[in-house]
């Protein structure tokens, strides 16, 4: 996959609501990081709900709020979101 600057400044703002320490410190990095961990974009809120649903995590019960802020689920700003499964 392919993931556009926008969804590699995202990542590297925010890479500390997931991993204790800096992961990545270049966009270069950054690609190649969220491309060993096949991170997934998702176009819209809907899309973040429907990846989790079918990757089998239980999700039932929990809002949409809930869900969008997992600590895996990056806000790209956009209107999309990147999940970073680690």
């Amino acid at each position: 996959m392919n993931y556009d600057k926008a969804c590699l400044n995202c990542f590297l703002k925010h890479q500390l609501q997931l991993f204790p320490e800096n992961v990545a410190e270049t966009l270069e990095e950054a690609e190649e990081f969220l491309e060993d961990c096949m991170a997934v974009v998702c176009k819209n809120k809907k899309e973040v709900k429907k990846y989790f649903e079918e990757s089998g995590a239980d999700i039932s019960g929990m809002s949409e709020e809930e869900i969008l802020s997992a600590e895996e689920v990056f806000v790209v700003g956009d209107g999309r979101y990147l999940i970073v499964e680690a």
